[in-house]
């Protein structure tokens, strides 16, 4: 048994790049047969037939099938899948906004002046800052400079009037 045995030198470089054209020319082939399947599938305005119609052409004469489909459906496939991935994006996004706004803590005014109190115990804030800080827990309002009290607005209380 004597079969001939080819070492790498036997074959010319211009045979490798001629090989992996061939290769890659036959992958991108079934990239865009799977993807005219996919679009087949994808498209709500086509009947269950027209479907049926365009797998049976695209599999039994894929090379014709594939280039009049390409031809004639061409056009809307990126759009297609444009709104596919637009339609993901939403729905992402409004998954997000659900999660985000169902697991956002609620701190009540009493978890905050335990947090304060404990900060003050430690020593991480002064008595001062402590102060201040309550303030805006039972007021509800935005930051005060220093030196500065909250003021209430109708409706409300200073925090020395909760005291």
């Amino acid at each position: 048994m004597s079969a001939p045995m080819y070492l790498a030198y036997d074959y010319p470089l211009l045979n490798v790049f001629w090989t992996m054209l061939w290769f890659f020319l036959w992958i991108m082939w079934f990239i865009l047969l799977f993807r005219i399947v996919v679009d087949v599938f994808r498209d709500d305005a086509m009947s269950g037939w027209a479907k049926a119609g365009w797998l049976v052409f695209v599999l039994l004469l894929p090379f014709l099938g594939v280039f009049v489909y390409v031809i004639a459906r061409g056009k809307n496939m990126g759009r297609r899948e444009a709104a596919q991935a637009r339609g993901q994006q939403q729905a992402f996004d409004d998954y997000i906004r659900r999660t985000a706004q169902s697991t956002e803590p609620r701190h009540s005014s009493a978890d905050e002046l335990a947090k304060l109190s404990e900060m003050r115990t430690r020593g991480d804030i002064t008595d001062d800052e402590f102060r201040r800080a309550k303030d805006l827990v039972l007021t509800d309002y935005g930051p005060v400079g220093p030196g500065q009290r909250p003021t209430a607005t109708a409706g409300s209380t200073t925090g020395a009037a909760r005291q």
